[in-house]
């Protein structure tokens, strides 16, 4: 399964190990929006080719 996880505030831990156990047996994109340079055309994208989009 593909996952794309979109963080909007700070990563903290519990977010972070939740994130880890997904990466178990899938392939996990993570994009923090606080990184700054974004491409919203790369965002759409990885929101409709993955199958699963969480946002924290």
């Amino acid at each position: 399964m593909k996952i794309f996880y979109i963080i909007r505030s700070e990563l903290d831990e519990t977010i972070r190990k939740i994130i880890e156990r997904q990466y178990r047996g899938n392939e996990v994109k993570v994009l923090e929006l606080s990184a700054g340079d974004l491409s919203y055309e790369s965002i759409i994208e990885d929101i409709f080719t993955h199958d699963r989009v969480i946002s924290w």
